[in-house]
């Protein structure tokens, strides 16, 4: 890939938002990387998440059901990213991007990685255009906004955003607006016309949640269903 394609690469496609992603202070694994303390702390985080979130070990299992299983080592990488961001998804790699220097909490670092396997599992399921179809991508974003828990009621309180009739809505649609202007250079009219067209389709789509789990008793609810749902089956 020449210079000119990749400084396109990153212009068109948000690349820039993630210097780490094409070059690297420290080798992955190198013992720099390990005594980094936001990189320590973002390893951590990330395994508590994927050890105690009902909504990140739904993700886990729905994409190891679909032979996409995820590995920590492999398919997430904890950087420093644009002030503006927590998390990415690189289809290029199949890997989830952590800002290390964005994430501080536990509650933040479990929302992200909720949102981010959404866009894996989206890939390993659907096979989406990421790069070439505006529409996968802004499906992709709706169903992420919807299901991750970034428009629960307690998290649009913290942001004082409250009072709206059909207010979920709203949130799920300005959410993925503003995820696709921050990756995609095009004007907000064309990624507002790509999230209408695809809006009721993408939103009512809450796989593989069968609901949308408004709150971590919600998403407690679904993994419970998701864990037994060949019980009936099997004892026929």
């Amino acid at each position: 890939m020449d210079q000119r394609h990749c400084k396109q690469k990153e212009a068109d496609f948000g690349y820039g938002l993630y210097p780490e992603r094409s070059s690297s202070k420290f080798k992955q694994g190198s013992i720099g990387e390990s005594l980094f303390t936001f990189k320590h702390k973002c390893h951590i985080m990330l395994q508590v998440a994927m050890d105690t979130s009902p909504y990140a070990k739904l993700l886990l299992g729905a994409m190891k059901s679909s032979g996409c299983t995820v590995y920590k080592d492999r398919h997430f990488s904890c950087e420093d990213c644009d002030g503006t961001v927590s998390g990415g998804f690189d289809a290029a790699t199949s890997q989830i991007v952590l800002c290390q220097n964005n994430i501080h909490q536990q509650a933040h670092m479990n929302r992200v990685v909720t949102h981010e396997l959404i866009h894996a599992f989206d890939h390993c399921r659907a096979r989406v255009d990421w790069f070439s179809n505006f529409r996968h991508l802004a499906c992709s974003e709706i169903r992420a906004a919807n299901l991750s828990g970034d428009c629960s009621f307690v998290n649009e309180i913290s942001r004082f955003n409250f009072g709206l009739k059909e207010h979920h809505q709203a949130c799920v649609r300005g959410r993925a607006l503003r995820s696709i202007l921050a990756v995609r250079k095009v004007s907000r009219e064309e990624a507002e016309q790509v999230v209408d067209e695809v809006f009721d389709s993408c939103f009512h789509d809450h796989a593989p949640f069968g609901r949308i789990p408004h709150n971590k008793k919600d998403a407690k609810f679904a993994y419970r269903d998701y864990e037994n749902r060949d019980r009936y089956y099997a004892n026929l």
